[in-house]
């Protein structure tokens, strides 16, 4: 195999330099038919070659016989058409009867990959690269085309371009208002000039030595005094420096093709890069193991991975130029499709594998009879709304089936998605078994408790909560009620998952704010009955893409409908401005004279260590001066997170009276106590809130019939960006059309917290760019499992999927 490849090497050599500069460089290449006919022949002798090889090759021995007499168009056609089978010859490693030798390529370490060695492996290890594989998902950030450089009196102003110029002149100049650095690059047709306003001038005389030559990408601009073309601030990674001119005519790996730049790694250039990126593909992605089944691939238009990864690093002749942030192009692109594919359809077999492995466990079929949810509904305040009967219904149904309930509840703020979680458990007490309430933080579970025990008064329902700060005795109580049935709904937060917690007899299990606890937590309260139902809750409204990700397992429901009577609440951004800070105060003066309330939220508790945080209100500070010198004449209060339970609980029992005007507060009121009475919300610093966070803190205002507004008070002065971002509150109140642009502003990661979503990293795929891709991915994953439950015909798969995300989707059970 490793001779096969030297071969199709030396055969891609002078197909690629011929393909250069749009295929003119035909004409410079002289023996290139007789080229191919030697190597073809020589790679023909090799022993084991498998008859599709051999039958590739003869082909292209052939086609050379008479190149000499074909025509230019002729002749280009046959280099592409060449150049792709040299591609399909190395990427389907069709050798010794498709037999390879096995290598493990997470074990092969990167030090001793050819051009390496000690020095460039310790740079590497700093970016994640320390072995092969590593390498391999090691991609490029973008791609250039250099098949045809444009020359500079080609350019034109508001285009992004690449160029190749000789510095002719460089130094600093002095205009009216500044100092700037400028090189001045020729290519013999005209003069670009690179702009830097803020620079090292030592570095850039270091650079852009006097006479080397510069390949460069930018956006070009014309200099409205000179009327000169320009590039200003030029970024380094975009910059390649050429030692020899004529070197261009001959380099087939950095230019006379669609080039790959790599993110910038400090002390190895990109020419560096390539060279050994180009060694490790060669020698290695024939050994890339293939695990799509070939009636998927056929299906969805894509390739072997091996072939995939290759042509991602160093795309074929045939191959487009891709933009790699536009969803369209890396579709339509096959080499990119295919990772994106490759990772997204080895999770979605994850979770159709978990969802198999839950349905197939055998769950309680519950019999509700109605006494207890019959009576609540005849006491509510309210009419429950279409939506919420609706999810009920839904909700039902996975109770009375006889496998174990695996449901998202999503719904936004004050959608009543408690209400629908209460009635559901009482379904579960009225059929005789306990139920559990798990939620992240000690407020929210009081406030849980609290709803419940009122609604649930006199219904011969008994409620328990188990927090820290009970006493020995009070916990001892609670401990023996839950373990004799006693109890019959336990609220809680982790303590839940304590040793000393026995359920007698649980049976619902209700999750809130799931991505806020781990995969550990999660399954640990599960264990405590035998294959509960679960349903999962978050107020945190989810994009389909990340739904489909995070939760793909679960049957999902969804509240799309607000309780009448809920009045939207208006919504202000102000900019650290002069005057601005004063019309806020003055706008919660003037509620707050009308008998209303007030929050005011602030990031920090108290001042931070960390330079980043130096111009950040903080919550402790400000409650003092808004006290004493803002609001003097009103009452003030402080609430965070850092305050022990009873003091909290006191603080939010005199703002629910009405003792206190205004709580100063940091986020632990994102999910707190309804108080109808606070109409107004001063959110400061509102540019270090992600948009879906902003959106959960509004929603403890408008509650109640009075009109309400909320301020959100960017500390930044007013910028096009954080305009934008902040704007999106002031126009929607939909928490889904804010969590989308959350999740294009932030990405994934940042939008759920990586560390406690079991949010799955990939090293390719994008889940907002990639939507299409996920969707196919998913379907062929699903229909798998349905046709090979336990993958006994994919036994590949089942192991490298076990392998990739046995441990974060709670698969060990899968077999």
């Amino acid at each position: 195999m490793g001779e096969l490849l030297k071969i199709l090497e030396a055969l891609e050599k002078p197909l690629r330099f011929a393909s250069g500069n749009n295929f003119l460089n035909i004409h410079k290449v002289k023996g290139i038919d007789r080229v191919v006919e030697d190597l073809s022949f020589k790679a023909l002798s090799l022993e084991g070659l498998s008859s599709e090889s051999a039958s590739i090759l003869e082909g292209l021995r052939r086609s050379f016989a008479h190149y000499s007499k074909l025509s230019f168009h002729e002749k280009k056609r046959l280099i592409s058409d060449s150049l792709q089978a040299v591609s399909v010859l190395r990427e389907k490693n069709l050798f010794v009867s498709g037999k390879r030798e096995q290598k493990n390529l997470s074990e092969i370490p990167i030090q001793y990959v050819k051009g390496v060695g000690p020095k460039i492996a310790a740079i590497l290890a700093k970016k994640g690269i320390k072995t092969v594989e590593d390498a391999l998902y090691y991609l490029p950030r973008k791609y250039e085309d250099r098949r045809s450089i444009k020359k500079i009196s080609q350019l034109r102003p508001g285009t992004r371009e690449t160029v190749m110029g000789k510095v002719v002149l460089l130094g600093t100049v002095r205009t009216r208002r500044r100092e700037i650095f400028q090189v001045v690059l020729s290519d013999g047709t005209g003069t670009l000039v690179l702009v830097w306003f803020q620079f090292n001038e030592s570095f850039l005389r270091a650079v852009y030595r006097k006479g080397v030559t510069v390949v460069l990408s930018g956006e070009v601009t014309l200099d409205p005094y000179s009327g000169s073309l320009q590039i200003i601030h030029p970024k380094p990674e975009d910059v390649e420096i050429v030692d020899e001119e004529e070197e261009f005519e001959k380099d087939f790996l950095n230019f006379n093709r669609i080039v790959p730049i790599y993110p910038l790694t400090e002390g190895i250039g990109q020419r560096r890069i390539r060279r050994i990126m180009k060694s490790i593909v060669d020698t290695y992605c024939g050994y890339v193991e293939d695990l799509i089944p070939e009636r998927i691939k056929r299906k969805r238009g894509i390739i072997a991975l091996g072939d995939a990864l290759y042509r991602a690093h160093f795309p074929a002749e045939s191959d487009r130029l891709v933009d790699l942030t536009d969803r369209n192009s890396v579709y339509a692109s096959i080499p990119h499709r295919t990772l994106s594919f490759y990772e997204l359809f080895m999770m979605q077999l994850g979770l159709a594998l978990k969802k198999r492995d839950v349905s197939s466990l055998p769950g309680i079929a519950f019999r509700p009879t109605g006494k207890i949810t019959e009576r609540l509904l005849a006491r509510l305040p309210f009419a429950l709304t279409q939506a919420q009967r609706r999810v009920l219904s839904e909700i039902e149904a996975d109770m009375r089936s006889e496998r174990p309930m695996n449901r998202l509840l999503q719904g936004d703020v004050g959608s009543g998605k408690t209400v629908v979680a209460l009635i559901s458990m009482l379904k579960a007490v009225e059929s005789g078994y306990q139920a559990a309430i798990m939620a992240p933080t000690e407020i929210l579970a009081e406030q849980h408790f609290r709803t419940i025990r009122r609604y649930t008064e006199g219904l011969g329902v008994r409620v328990a909560i188990l927090k820290s700060g009970l006493g020995r005795r009070e916990k001892v109580a609670i401990y023996n009620g839950i373990s004799s049935g006693e109890v019959d709904i336990t609220v809680g937060t982790h303590a839940l998952i304590e040793e000393g917690v026995e359920f007698k007899n649980l049976g619902f299990v209700v999750i809130d704010e799931q991505h806020r606890f781990g995969v550990i937590q999660r399954a640990k309260l599960k264990s405590k009955g035998r294959n509960p139902d679960v349903l999962v809750m978050t107020a945190t409204p989810i994009p389909r893409t990340l739904a489909m990700t995070v939760y793909g397992d679960l049957d999902v429901s969804v509240l799309d409908e607000m309780p009448p009577g809920r009045k939207a609440v208006r919504t202000v951004v102000f900019y650290e401005e002069k005057g601005m800070r004063e019309k806020a105060y003055s706008i919660i003066r003037e509620e707050v004279r009308k008998g209303r309330q007030a929050y005011i939220v602030y990031p920090l508790i108290e001042e931070s260590v960390n330079p980043d945080f130096k111009d950040i209100r903080y919550a402790t500070k400000m409650a003092e001066e808004l006290k004493k010198s803002v609001f003097p004449e009103f009452r003030v209060g402080l609430l965070h997170g850092r305050m022990r339970t009873e003091e909290k609980d006191e603080v939010m029992k005199r703002f629910v009276s009405h003792e206190l005007d205004i709580l100063v507060s940091t986020t632990v009121i994102e999910v707190g106590v309804d108080v109808p009475n606070a109409t107004v919300m001063l959110i400061e610093n509102a540019e270090r809130f992600g948009l879906s966070q902003l959106h959960q803190l509004r929603g403890r205002i408008g509650r109640g019939e009075h009109s309400s507004v909320c301020i959100l008070f960017s500390g930044l002065k007013r910028t096009d960006i954080a305009q934008r971002r902040l704007s999106i509150l002031e126009r929607t109140q939909d928490g889904f059309k804010i969590a989308e642009a959350d999740l294009r502003l932030r990405g994934p990661g940042d939008f759920l917290g990586t560390k406690q979503s079991g949010l799955p990293e990939f090293r390719f795929a994008d889940l907002m760019r990639d939507t299409r891709i996920l969707l196919e991915a998913r379907e062929d994953a699903f229909e798998i499992v349905r046709e090979d439950p336990a993958l006994k015909d994919h036994k590949a798969l089942l192991y490298e999927v076990m392998k990739r995300w046995g441990d974060k989707l709670e698969l060990a059970a899968v077999s």
